[in-house]
């Protein structure tokens, strides 16, 4: 087995770890730890809450949450060599859950708290819980559904150099301070109370590793949220970045300093429900490697990627198509984010025929892996979007040829999510 390099503990809280948490993109971090290229390791990995979900039946701490923390990241990582112009070349090896804890959550937020893709027609918090088996998954939230997850790491990343760092900030600042565009809104209005545009610096806390005292008070000032991704990849919840994967990164400091977390045992893309995956605590084994002067011979400035061969192998789906009109009538010009909207929409009141409700059918299609495409973006006004939903991810038939006999299935057999 590798060596453990980032060790965690699923049983104390986040600031009590037996190596130190990360919640921001820094470039002075200090590393928890240092790899030479070539080297296999492991590291564990809080769930993204940092423990503040619990397995029950209650929603309460989806409702409660603090957001401020999160994410919850293991690293920083040191890999010797590695200096700023170079690529990082990072195999995912293994990843897996805890044996003490194979379980994980999904959850829909309420609009003011966290919000989601579709919190204006599902605007309560909602929670699902899964047990794993292997590679399998059930949910006794979400009855009927049983399937093989496609587990992977949310986020993985080098750190950002002071410069990148700074744009980061300026662009992002420059998105909020100018407001929504037209186009950007949903059913072409904004409304007080919709989520901003980005996230500032949050110095609150703020955690930076063994990062103490003054230098911590500075840095939380400028330190990047963890929520979106960006040039140095981050958050970018690609479900296809599984076992056997590997990740091009830019390198923008000595020693690249990588850091990893939020493990999902499933989702689909997107990831809809904000807290849409199925979120878990658990292990990744790596091995990193280094192409010196990597991004100006590959002419990269952004991450790149090769899925691993390692997936569930659904072969039967339906698949739900979305277009650039709002659910007003509103008329879009390719807006592709109205048209994911619009097919995902369909999709949960397709689901709704076989006896869900609303939120398990949306807490479904944002776990199990289905397929999202841009299938069209030449044809004005609108824009084509599909979502997929792989039939096989259910225990009774879901096919269309067959909802005449929808009243033989599952109906009414399906249980509230909590």
């Amino acid at each position: 087995m590798p060596e453990t390099v980032f060790e965690v503990d699923t049983d104390a809280p986040p600031d009590e770890q037996p190596d130190p948490i990360v919640n921001r993109w820094h470039p002075d971090t200090p590393p928890a730890a240092s790899v030479e290229p070539g080297e296999k390791f492991r590291v564990e990995c809080l769930d993204w809450t940092g423990g503040q979900v619990v397995n029950d039946d209650s929603a309460n701490d989806i409702r409660d949450m603090k957001l401020a923390p999160n994410h919850h990241l293991s690293g920083p990582i040191e890999v010797e060599g590695a200096e700023p112009g170079d690529i990082l070349v990072v195999d995912i090896l293994d990843i897996g859950a805890f044996p003490d804890h194979e379980w994980g959550f999904t959850g829909i937020f309420e609009l003011d708290n966290g919000g989601g893709f579709l919190t204006d027609h599902y605007p309560d918090a909602r929670k699902a819980i899964w047990e794993l088996d292997g590679v399998y998954t059930r949910s006794r939230h979400v009855p009927g559904v049983d399937f093989a997850g496609l587990t992977h790491p949310g986020i993985l990343g080098t750190a950002p150099s002071h410069e990148l760092l700074e744009e980061w900030n300026r662009r992002e600042r420059k998105l909020i301070e100018d407001g929504p565009s037209v186009e950007t809104a949903v059913n072409h209005e904004t409304r007080e109370d919709d989520p901003p545009l980005a996230l500032p610096p949050e110095p609150e806390d703020t955690m930076l590793g063994a990062m103490d005292g003054e230098e911590l008070e500075e840095a939380k000032e400028k330190a990047a949220r963890t929520i979106p991704p960006r040039e140095n990849a981050g958050n970018c919840d690609i479900k296809n970045l599984s076992r056997g994967s590997r990740v091009y990164l830019p390198v923008f400091v000595e020693g690249a300093n990588f850091i990893t977390g939020d493990i999902h045992f499933s989702q689909g893309d997107g990831e809809i429900t904000f807290c849409g995956a199925i979120e878990m605590a658990g292990w990744i084994d790596f091995r990193v490697d280094v192409i010196k002067g990597g991004m100006e011979q590959f002419g990269l400035d952004h991450p790149i990627f090769k899925p691993g061969n390692v997936e569930p192998q659904f072969t039967e789906y339906i698949t739900f198509e979305g277009y650039s009109v709002a659910e007003d009538g509103t008329q879009h010009y390719k807006n592709a984010n109205v048209g994911m909207r619009r097919a995902c929409l369909d999709a949960i009141d397709y689901l709704k025929n076989f006896g869900y409700t609303g939120e398990q059918a949306y807490i479904a299609l944002s776990t199990i892996p289905v397929e999202s495409r841009i299938a069209g973006i030449v044809d004005l006004p609108n824009t084509c979007v599909t979502v997929s939903l792989p039939q096989e991810a259910f225990d009774f038939t879901i096919d269309p040829d067959d909802l005449g006999d929808v009243e033989s299935q599952s109906k009414g057999t399906a249980a509230r999510p909590s």
